[in-house]
Formats: C-alpha cells, structure tokens, sequence
C-alpha cells in the first residue's frame, strides 16, 4: 500500500494547511494509531488518524465556494473569534478561507476543505493573480501609480513589480501576484496615503462579478475546470520547501 505523509493527509482531508498539521504535530495534538505523530512521518490508508482526540476521515468532495465578504467578518476557523468567516457561512460541511482579506476589506474570498488548493493558490513562487479595487484619501499622481507598480519598501522587502491602473481621482486597480500582510495598505501608507476601501474582485480566473455582498457561490463546471488547468503546473510548497528537496 502506497503511504502518504501526515501533513499532506491531513491537508487532503480538509483539516488543515501542511504548515498548520506540522504545529499540531509538534505541539502533540496528533496521534496516528494511539501513539503521538511525529513530523515528516508517513502513514498507510489504514492508519487511524486522530486530531485533538478525534478521528479523520478523508473527505471526498473538492468544495470550493466564492464568497462576497463583507467588511467586519474575520478570516479565520478560529471559533474565539466572534466575526469568523467559518460560522458566518455556517456551510453544512468543514472549509476554511484560502488566504486572507483583511477585517476592514470586502470582496472576493474563496473557501474550501482541499489544503493543497490553498497552498497552490496562495504560494508566491507561483505568480497568480489577484485583483483589487482601491479608494484613497486624496488624489492620485501618476508618481504614486509609478511607485506603487515598480515596489514598495515595507516590512523588510521591497513589493513584487504589479500592474496599477487610475479609475478615479481617488481610485486604482492593483493586481497582485504576491499576498504580504496588508500588503496594499501598507504599501500606500509607505506613500502618503490612507486606503478608504479596499475590495478584492478576482483571484485568477475566479470572478467576484454580480455575487451579492454577504452571499456565496459553488465554482464549478467550466470555472472550475479552468482553475484546475492553471493549477496544473503549481506546486503546493514554499520557496523553502523546494530548495531543501
């Protein structure tokens, strides 16, 4: 029998990222056949995997939803919090966000239960696109349109080179190919500007469109078909991860 790693069942099952199974691994709140996991094991489809004491089944359904969020619900499973997005949906069946906007921002979020989406999606290294529409507190200047797409110091890096479009006096369209904290708010606020909204309306292929504010939608069909195929080549490891292989 084939055996597959801990981190990537779990991912698979719709649990949690890789990176997330690895701090529960570590933290001790995996066990696989009644003995503690360790990190980097693999196991065989026999195995009886528990998470806080409770056991995994794979679930076999690929959900994936496009969610118009908005502002004030929190991304996050995290039951604490109040506003999370998990029990906002209250969707019949477990999904967690794939990334993250802000509380303050609105737009388009998907959700799933398929860990290695997430991490194909949102892993830099792999360049896809996520597209937003922004408002500011005063005028914008072609200098700021040209600092904004060449980089932008913040938190110890300068920002990937993306595409900035004026809409409005106040108002630009920014596509990103990266997903820093608050990377747009912070990138504005290293130029003298206050984001005032800020709404994300794609995510590669995926389409915010008509969706009403509060609402979601399956991506299905054609949709879907076209996300798998620029999937195809995506690889569900950081930067590191492929260097050390």
């Amino acid at each position: 029998m084939e055996q597959i790693r801990l981190n990537k069942y779990l991912s698979e099952a719709g649990v949690c990222s890789r990176r997330e199974a690895d701090r529960l691994t570590e933290a001790g709140q995996i066990t696989v056949d009644g003995k503690p996991a360790v990190t980097g094991m693999k196991i065989s489809p026999e195995s009886v995997v528990k998470v806080r004491g409770k056991a995994i089944k794979k679930e076999e359904e690929k959900i994936l939803l496009a969610f118009h969020k908005p502002a004030g619900i929190v991304c996050t499973a995290e039951k604490r919090e109040k506003n999370n997005v998990v029990d906002y949906l209250n969707y019949p069946k477990r999904i967690f966000p794939v990334g993250r906007l802000d509380k303050d921002s609105t737009g388009l979020l998907l959700m799933t239960n398929d860990g290695d989406l997430v991490n194909k999606i949102m892993r830099a290294g792999n360049y896809h696109e996520k597209e937003y529409l922004v408002s500011v507190n005063k005028p914008i200047t072609e200098k700021f349109c040209r600092e904004m797409a060449s980089g932008v110091p913040i938190l110890d890096t300068v920002t990937r080179r993306c595409s900035v479009e004026q809409i409005g006096e106040k108002e630009f369209r920014i596509i990103l190919t990266q997903g820093l904290n608050r990377q747009i708010r912070r990138m504005c606020e290293a130029l003298g500007y206050r984001v005032v909204t800020l709404k994300r309306i794609r995510i590669m292929n995926i389409q915010l469109g008509k969706l009403k504010e509060g609402t979601w939608r399956k991506v299905e069909g054609k949709e879907r078909r076209e996300l798998e195929r620029l999937l195809t080549s995506s690889s569900s490891l950081s930067v590191k991860e492929r260097i050390k292989r």
